[in-house]
């Protein structure tokens, strides 16, 4: 009796801390494991050293870090990753463990990316969080893009700008790549509340 009630505890707290939590963006996050102790957490303009695995929901693998040489470091809370990562991320500890079931809005949308992820593709990460670091003082990137300051950006101002050039060699984007993930309205502007990178000055 006393086996079976302590296999019902094991099971109970393996089942809460495998919770799935749907955010109000419809953003899942099943939080898989987390360490025992816990002295900082993941806050916008930190750096932050993830491993990760992408799979479609047919399981098909698109991506994963461990199959490079190193972790995957980025600044969150600047634009550098999708906005399933801005959000599913946030919050962890070192060592911490969660699955991010990123639907299209929060992704790649209707367009997809590349060959190995199809328009509207829901996506799944497997992700753990290694190292948080202090991050570098945010830049208003869309302040800078925006040579004419009408709050929207332009092809024009997307290949021309110093700034804008910098984000496309740092993050491997083309202008017609930006404009598909960033122009919600395919009006060929990107405004200031469709524009996903830093433009405040402050965090």
């Amino acid at each position: 009796m006393k086996a079976y009630v302590a296999v019902l505890v094991v099971m109970a707290a393996v089942h809460v801390l495998a919770e799935i939590e749907e955010k109000d963006s419809g953003l899942k996050i099943e939080y898989v494991s987390k360490p025992d102790t816990c002295d900082r957490v993941a806050r916008n303009g930190d750096m932050l050293s993830m491993h990760y695995t992408g799979t479609l929901e047919d399981g098909k693998q698109f991506d994963s870090s461990l199959d490079k040489s190193e972790p995957f470091q980025f600044q969150i809370g600047v634009g550098q990753v999708i906005r399933g990562w801005e959000e599913g991320v946030l919050g962890m500890c070192e060592g911490e463990k969660r699955k991010l079931i990123v639907p299209a809005a929060l992704g790649y949308g209707d367009q997809g990316a590349g060959d190995d992820i199809p328009g509207g593709a829901t996506l799944l990460f497997d992700v753990e969080l290694i190292r948080i670091e202090e991050g570098p003082a945010p830049v208003n990137v869309f302040k800078q893009i925006d040579i004419d300051s009408d709050m929207a950006l332009s092809r024009e101002e997307g290949e021309q700008g110093e700034e804008a050039r910098k984000m496309m060699e740092d993050q491997d984007k083309l202008v017609e790549e930006i404009f598909a993930h960033e122009d919600k309205d395919k009006d060929g502007l990107i405004s200031h509340d469709e524009f996903s990178g830093p433009k405040h000055d402050e965090l």
